[in-house]
């Protein structure tokens, strides 16, 4: 696993980002960096690719039927993290949205992570594994402080989402969940189409012969100054 100690000089996300809908704060997470502080004091980041929107009132959320132990922290203050283990095996991670004593969340799906594997965080449980996120970080509070938080997306990653591909597509695509059950009419799920690191492309998009995403850090993840890490 490769850690930096560098990373873009970014601001963390206000708890008032995390203040709204889920379906709002979705798809303005793609291109935000996910960061955890290693013991070691090493900076763990990515840049978040995909994204997914739970609400309460919708079947596939955890919680649509009742208020558990094991989903509690996804009724509190937005700005927390939610972490659950899927299939007795994968760890999620979610950050919670909207207002208390209301399930909603955003999953994050996939990140792209600078110097390695564009496919090593393809997918929620690898996400969870590459940062080493489980059940122990379910309830902290997305900021510096706690060691794991969110920050806004570097300029260089604003460019980029608010241009448009080859032929003139969007940079994010809107589409169905995936891996759902119920609820699977919903477009709540969100990527961005120019990186390879997406878990599952919709139907009809092709993969890109080259990482827009992965190219872009390469050529600045160099110039950020590690002392100006959040």
């Amino acid at each position: 696993m490769v850690t930096s100690c560098h990373a873009p000089p970014v601001p963390p996300l206000p708890p008032s980002f995390f203040a709204r809908p889920a379906e709002v704060v979705a798809p303005e997470l793609i291109g935000c960096l996910l960061l955890r502080r290693q013991p070691s004091g090493a900076l763990r980041w990515g840049v978040i690719v995909e994204t997914e929107a739970y609400c309460q009132s919708e079947p596939a959320c955890h919680g649509h039927r009742r208020r558990s132990a094991s989903n509690d922290t996804l009724f509190g203050e937005p700005g927390r993290f939610y972490v659950y283990l899927t299939y007795g095996v994968h760890h999620c991670v979610n950050v919670v949205t909207g207002r208390p004593d209301w399930a909603n969340g955003v999953l994050l799906r996939a990140a792209a992570l600078p110097g390695e594997p564009e496919r090593a965080a393809a997918g929620p449980g690898l996400l969870a594994r590459c940062f080493a996120i489980d059940r122990r970080q379910d309830g902290r509070i997305a900021a510096p402080a706690s060691g794991l938080w969110l920050a806004a997306r570097p300029l260089a990653l604003v460019a980029l989402l608010e241009g448009s591909g080859p032929q003139g597509e969007a940079p994010l695509l809107q589409t169905q969940r995936i891996g759902v059950s119920q609820g699977q009419e919903l477009p709540w799920r969100w990527y961005l189409r120019a990186s390879r690191s997406v878990s599952r492309r919709a139907h009809g998009d092709r993969t890109p012969r080259q990482d827009g995403l992965a190219a872009l850090l390469a050529s600045t993840v160099g110039a950020f100054d590690g002392s100006r890490t959040p």
